[in-house]
C-alpha cells in the first residue's frame, strides 16, 4: 500500500522554521530507507506532500509520528492510502 501523506502547517512560517533542519535531517532517514519517496512543500507555504514506499498503514503512522514537525505540534497530516496496480518501471 502507498500512502499520500498531506501536511498543513499549524503554526507561522517562521515557527515551522526552527524546526526545519531537524525535518530535513529525518526526511533525508527516511529517503534513504525507502520509506518515503518523494517529498516537497506545497506551491503556497501551507504544509507539504509526502509519498511513501510500499508500506503498511502502521508503518505510515509510525513515519508521521516521528516526524519532528509532528512532535513539535507544527502539523496536521492527512493519509490517503492507495493499492499501486499501475506504476512506472523506475518505481
Amino acid at each position: 500500500m502507498f500512502h499520500v501523506l498531506t501536511t498543513t502547517y499549524l503554526k507561522p512560517l517562521d515557527v515551522v522554521e526552527q524546526t526545519r533542519p531537524a525535518h530535513i535531517a529525518w526526511l533525508k532517514e527516511e529517503v534513504a530507507a525507502g520509506r518515503i519517496l518523494l517529498a516537497g512543500r506545497q506551491e503556497t507555504p501551507t504544509g507539504a506532500v509526502l509519498i511513501t514506499g510500499d508500506i503498511s498503514a502502521e508503518e505510515a503512522q509510525s513515519i508521521i509520528d516521528r516526524d519532528p514537525y509532528t512532535l513539535a505540534g507544527l502539523v496536521s497530516v492527512e493519509r490517503v492510502s492507495f493499492n499501486g496496480s499501475f506504476r512506472a518501471p523506475s518505481l
